[in-house]
C-alpha cells in the first residue's frame, strides 16, 4: 500500500561534504528527516504538533542504498512517501536524486515508532492515525 509522495528541494551546503568533496553519508540521514517533516507538514500534521500532544516519532530503523555521489552546491530532490501505517509505527520512503539532472543519488527507508515522553513505545494517536493512514493510496 502506497501513499502519494511530496518533495522538497535544497542545495548541498559545503559543511554537508567530506575531504574527498562529496556528500558525507550520514547527511543522507538527515535529508530524510528534511523529507519525513516537510511530508508530514503536507498531511496538515506538523512534528511539533505531534510533540505538543505528547507523542515523539523515534527513528527505530533506518536503511540507505547509495547510488552515486552528490557534491556541494548540487539540486538535491528528496522525495517521500509514507509506505506503512501501524497502531505505532510508520514507516517512509524516499527517493534522494539530483534535481536538475535526475539521477537517482540514493533509496531510503525509515520506520519510527510513536513513544511518550518517558521513552515508551505506545500506540499512536487514533486522530493521527486516521489522517496518516487517509494518505495511502
Amino acid at each position: 500500500m502506497n501513499g502519494q509522495a511530496s518533495s522538497v528541494e535544497f542545495r548541498v551546503r559545503y559543511a554537508e561534504t567530506d575531504q574527498m568533496g562529496v556528500v558525507y553519508h550520514t547527511n543522507y540521514l538527515i535529508w530524510c528527516e528534511i523529507g519525513r517533516t516537510n511530508h508530514l507538514r503536507t498531511l496538515g500534521a506538523s512534528y511539533r504538533d505531534i510533540e505538543q500532544t505528547g507523542i515523539g516519532l523515534a527513528v527505530a530503523e533506518a536503511n540507505i542504498r547509495y547510488r552515486a555521489p552528490a557534491r556541494y552546491d548540487d539540486l538535491i530532490r528528496v522525495e517521500t512517501t509514507l509506505t506503512a501505517v501501524g497502531s505505532r509505527s510508520v514507516t517512509f520512503d524516499y527517493v534522494i536524486s539530483h534535481a536538475e539532472t535526475g539521477v537517482q543519488l540514493a533509496t531510503a527507508r525509515t520506520a519510527l515508532v510513536s513513544i511518550d515522553r518517558s521513552g515508551r513505545v505506545v500506540t499512536l494517536p487514533s486522530e493521527l492515525r486516521a489522517v496518516l493512514a487517509g494518505s495511502m493510496v
